[in-house]
């Protein structure tokens, strides 16, 4: 895609487009994609609502870590915001794991999909777990922008919070991390801001490897 397209922006329209199984169900027209991952109960969902200011579009499986399709909405008629499953739920048979491995390699790494950012959604309270590492190293081979959008930034103390920004941080360097709360709507605006910054140059493509 061309530099300088896209602008910072606020959300006026979103619509539900599919469910992607494979390759062969990518949406057409191929747009602009930012990809949400993150483990499963992380308030991935509530994140996307609070974003989008819809509180029931994306919506969390009734069975914990079942779902495996990813999900595509079309935002102001120019990009997909796109839901993928969470990772990381314990309990998941190992058959259903092995396939969702399996399946967010493939879209992590796939040529067909524009990738603009990859949102990385960890638990500002508990911080990067092993799964959230793994897949950062996934989107990082891949060479993908990655955000790191520390979510529940409402919960915990004061202290314990901003030791934990600073953990992620350390751990992740090269990335944005940004203070997010889908209860609150802290960090909203600065998601946006960084998905979209006024003024398109160098310095604002992160963490691409």
């Amino acid at each position: 895609m061309k530099q300088g397209t896209i602008q910072r922006m606020e959300i006026q329209s979103v619509q539900f487009m599919k469910g992607v199984i494979g390759s062969e169900g990518l949406p057409k027209p191929s747009l602009p994609v930012v990809a949400f991952f993150g483990r499963s109960n992380v308030g991935k969902s509530n994140v996307i609502n609070s974003l989008v200011r819809q509180k029931e579009m994306a919506r969390s499986s009734s069975s914990a870590g079942r779902t495996t399709e990813i999900n595509y909405y079309l935002v102001n008629d120019i990009w997909y915001l796109v839901d993928l499953p969470g990772y990381g739920y314990a309990n998941r048979p190992a058959e259903v794991r092995a396939k969702l491995e399996k399946h967010l390699s493939w879209y992590a790494g796939a040529e067909e999909v524009d990738f603009l950012w990859v949102v990385l959604i960890v638990d500002a309270e508990i911080g990067a777990k092993n799964s959230d590492k793994k897949t950062f190293e996934l989107f990082r081979e891949y060479g993908r922008n990655v955000v790191i959008l520390a979510n529940k930034a409402d919960k915990g103390g004061r202290n314990d919070m901003v030791k934990s920004i600073q953990k992620l941080r350390t751990e992740f360097p090269d990335c944005p991390i940004i203070r997010y709360s889908a209860k609150t709507g802290e960090g909203r605006s600065e998601l946006l801001q960084t998905l979209w910054p006024a003024e398109k140059n160098e310095k604002n493509i992160y963490c691409r490897v």
